[in-house]
């Protein structure tokens, strides 16, 4: 752990931190000095990241999509820091790319519950602690899929739209208590849920589809999202609050 890091001293949660993402946010925050729980419904996969890192990292279980579940990860989170600085709710589900019509209710209920609603649920177990010690810093990882949508992902998409808008609407109602609120919206990663969101099989043929329409020519990264997460975390971004930052390459210009 970086004693001198740009995150130095502070501590951290990061939801579905056992892949993808959220793992190299939690590997990059902890190398930035901060001490970071890796929160997953995985508690294999969690434990696996939080080997990974070392003495910085520790493992909370939890389903983002349950409210009782995030209250009790937030009582853990605290016990075990004292004060909690950072919250990514990184933690996403998607439904397959496929025709409207095939996307059942309970897909939707489900898409909605992980990437939605569990923002509420984290809003519910964190801010209170927040206004009590006075600070504290919501990342949302949206999706440039809520500013310019994909066909096939209809469901999909809302949830990331509803995402980047509840970052902005919570960082205007808590600015007053000192809690900063910003959001990344990446385009399309090489992470486990690439296929789902093609709607075919990941192969290099496949991928250049969809690299076509990214400008820079390239998907996003775990350490690009992550490059993003620290500085939105980090004190540089002290008056930085309700952006929805795009990782895009130019997809979305």
């Amino acid at each position: 752990m970086a004693e001198n890091g740009r995150l130095a001293g502070k501590t951290a949660v990061v939801t579905g931190a056992a892949s993808g993402f959220g793992r190299a946010i939690a590997q990059r925050f902890a190398a930035e000095g901060a001490k970071v729980a890796v929160l997953d419904i995985n508690a294999d996969g969690a434990a696996a990241v939080a080997r990974e890192i070392g003495d910085a990292a520790s493992v909370i279980v939890a389903d983002v999509s349950d409210g009782a579940d995030m209250a009790r990860a937030a009582g853990e989170a605290f016990a075990r820091f004292g004060e909690l600085d950072i919250l990514v709710n990184n933690a996403g589900w998607s439904h397959k790319n496929s025709p409207l019509l095939e996307v059942d209710e309970a897909a939707y209920d489900k898409v909605f519950a992980i990437n939605v609603k569990s923002i509420f649920h984290s809003v519910q177990a964190f801010v209170p602690h927040w206004r009590q010690i006075g600070r504290g810093v919501m990342i949302n990882i949206g999706s440039t899929a809520g500013i310019r949508p994909r066909p096939g992902l209809t469901w999909y998409n809302a949830t990331k739209g509803a995402v980047n808008l509840i970052t902005k609407s919570l960082a205007g109602e808590l600015a007053p208590d000192r809690i900063r609120v910003c959001g990344i919206a990446p385009v399309m990663g090489d992470t486990a849920l690439l296929s789902t969101f093609m709607g075919m099989e990941d192969t290099p043929q496949n991928r250049e589809k969809f690299i076509a329409t990214i400008p820079l020519g390239r998907m996003s990264t775990g350490t690009d999202i992550a490059n993003a997460a620290l500085y939105l975390a980090s004190d540089e971004a002290s008056l930085v609050t309700g952006v929805n930052l795009e990782v895009d390459g130019g997809r979305c210009v």
